[in-house]
């Protein structure tokens, strides 16, 4: 009960950051792409796509919320926290498909036949708004990420940062439009802000792919192992170890090495001691899962997971 008890409150976080999350985007994205296109400004137009992108972000994050902290059952014996790594990649897929769209509609203008006329000036004002009110949401949930120890959040506010960055490149080219009385400047950052959300869609993409295929890109989450498992008397030659990621936490599985004239008691209570270590040793532990030999074995099939040896040898 005291577990659940602790998770409410990082769940209700999570629900109130996407809520915020939700409204400031919707408001941002509606205005942006009704200003860009009443402005005949395309790179405006990407910009409100991208903030629509964080609506659809946004309401995954919150719908998640309501999913990962069910309890574990018959179908999803390790609860349901995975669905984090789902939802990132749907996300992802959403993000894509927005700056292909742009980049489509981009290339579609720019070799229309017709006069191209410049922007009004009301798109530098919304895009000036546009800047304040997404470093407001960047840090709010950048905050309520750190607390949460919620990669979705976090992953969130990074992507909000790089809106910041996208909504200055459009200002900038905005300015150099009127500048040099050259209309063709902004659907060239149109295209830039197009390409910038295909390059921030595909990372996303490819790092959910790590999660979802049981992998593990920190090497240093494997060094911390080795070294708390070191600490325990009577314990040698850890082996197989094996990390993957279940939502924002790790499950770890390792083989240990034990005297077999060790007693089981004696032996459950190396194996137990082990765990702890690893739990205090590392974050956001799921589970550790310890499975004992006896010392010098030879028989167990040594190619799974990751050794000392095996961890330093890679290149």
């Amino acid at each position: 009960m005291a577990e659940k008890d602790n998770k409410l409150p990082v769940q209700r976080l999570i629900a109130q950051a996407s809520i915020v999350g939700i409204i400031g985007n919707l408001f941002l994205s509606a205005t942006k792409i009704s200003v860009g296109i009443l402005a005949g400004s395309l790179s405006v137009v990407g910009d409100g796509i991208d903030s629509l992108a964080d609506v659809l972000a946004s309401v995954i994050t919150y719908l998640t919320s309501k999913i990962i902290h069910r309890p574990p059952d018959s179908t999803f014996a390790y609860g349901y926290l995975k669905a984090d790594t789902i939802a990132t990649k749907a996300l992802s897929i959403f993000i894509l498909f927005g700056g292909l769209q742009l980049g489509i509609e981009t290339v579609r203008k720019l070799f229309e036949p017709g006069e191209v006329v410049l922007p009004d000036t009301f798109a530098i004002a919304v895009t000036i708004l546009s800047i304040v009110g997404k470093l407001a949401l960047a840090y709010y949930h950048y905050k309520v990420g750190r607390k949460t120890q919620s990669s979705m959040l976090r992953a969130t506010a990074a992507n909000m940062r790089n809106d910041v960055l996208i909504s200055l490149s459009v200002l900038a080219g905005l300015i150099f439009t009127y500048a040099f009385q050259w209309p063709y400047l902004d659907s060239i950052m149109a295209l830039l802000v197009s390409a910038w959300i295909l390059r921030v869609g595909y990372k996303i993409f490819m790092e959910s792919n790590i999660d979802l295929m049981d992998g593990l890109n920190d090497q240093a989450v494997y060094k911390k192992i080795f070294n708390a498992i070191e600490d325990v008397e009577g314990v040698y030659n850890p082996h197989r170890v094996r990390v993957r990621k279940i939502g924002h936490k790790l499950m770890i599985n390792v083989d240990i090495e034990i005297n077999g004239m060790v007693n089981l008691t004696q032996a459950h209570s190396m194996a137990h001691q082990v765990e702890q270590n690893v739990k205090n040793s590392i974050e956001n532990v799921f589970d550790v899962s310890t499975h004992i030999e006896p010392l010098g074995d030879k028989t167990q099939e040594k190619n799974i997971g990751l050794s000392w040896d095996k961890l330093f040898n890679q290149k």
